[in-house]
């Protein structure tokens, strides 16, 4: 009696089993939402957001809360200036609306700039060293009346590690080229480091230039982020290791470098071999590597110190010797 009651356990479990695991096959997986429909979608939320919400900023140079900003919703019936009524002002803050064309559609960026700062731009292929604060954009109905919200998913406040930019969220790689460093970091002397004129923003970005439908940890698929950001170092990248740093093979010195359609003339490739001189290792298509012809007895030559076709280094004149042809 006890083995037949052990086999018929046995059965039923094995059924049990194969009937969770057939249902797990039929499940179906989102299909992928179109991007024009979901940009429409988070474009929406973004400008209710930009339009229901007021920052305070915080001023105080030299400290570690220089430039942190806090977003509070407009009450009903408040007199505060909305984030969207900073739109393309003379003064700052300044928001700005920019646009991309990714995923064959026109996306429009919204950032707002606190400080421009002063030091140098970073190009969208460069490091950058920035303390963040992380939200995405959400809505929930509950008895009909739907709310705009916004959670925090991440923040660093004293970064250790430079990000690359090519690398991160495409957000994060056109907007902080619209940003500078600030003065050369003063060390302290209990180890802290000093940051002051930096630049500082924030960055209301489509699910389309961030997760879109993967979502990311506790971010959710098809969420509008918000990141506000300081900029306190650059670290120039050599994506190709050719010797040459990428932004110095941004040719029409915009800070964006990117990979173009075919027929499409991309400002940033010499040859028009379809691939863009910072991630091309023969730029000019004579088959010899960059790196080779910027060597002088064995030795990678530091760029700057390459004159161009009449012996001049200036930053205007020394840009690529290796690409004038009647150079070689």
């Amino acid at each position: 009696m006890n083995k037949f009651k052990y086999y018929f356990i046995l059965i039923i479990t094995c059924l049990s089993l194969f009937s969770c695991s057939k249902d797990d096959n039929s499940i179906e997986a989102e299909p992928l939402r179109d991007f024009q429909e979901q940009f429409t979608t988070d474009n929406t939320t973004i400008e209710e957001y930009l339009n229901s919400y007021y920052i305070n900023v915080t001023n105080a140079p030299g400290q570690p809360e220089d430039q942190d900003v806090v977003f509070t919703k407009i009450p009903t019936g408040g007199s505060q200036p909305s984030i969207m009524s900073y739109l393309n002002s003379s003064t700052f803050p300044k928001l700005i609306k920019k646009t991309l064309r990714l995923h064959e559609i026109d996306y429009g960026i919204y950032y707002l700039v606190l400080r421009e700062g002063t030091g140098e731009k970073p190009c969208n292929v460069d490091g950058v060293l920035s303390s963040y604060r992380g939200q995405y954009l959400y809505k929930t109905t509950v008895s009909e009346v739907t709310t705009l919200t916004s959670t925090q998913f991440e923040e660093v406040k004293y970064p250790q590690t430079f990000l690359n930019l090519y690398e991160t969220i495409m957000g994060w790689s056109e907007v902080f080229p619209e940003f500078r460093t600030g003065d050369a970091p003063v060390l302290n002397a209990d180890g802290t480091v000093t940051y002051n004129n930096f630049g500082a923003g924030v960055m209301f970005l489509p699910s389309g230039l961030g997760y879109y439908s993967s979502g990311s940890g506790s971010i959710p698929s098809y969420a509008p982020l918000v990141f506000s950001f300081k900029l306190y170092a650059i670290k120039r990248s050599d994506l190709d290791n050719d010797g040459i740093p990428s932004y110095l093979e941004d040719l029409n010195g915009d800070n964006y470098m990117r990979t173009f359609a075919t027929g499409v003339a991309n400002p940033d490739d010499f040859d028009g071999d379809g691939i863009p001189n910072y991630i091309d290792i023969d730029d000019d298509g004579d088959s010899y590597l960059t790196r080779s012809e910027i060597t002088v007895n064995g030795v990678v030559t530091p760029f700057a110190s390459i004159p161009d076709c009449s012996g001049n280094t200036t930053n205007a004149s020394r840009i690529k010797k290796h690409l004038d042809k009647n150079c070689h």
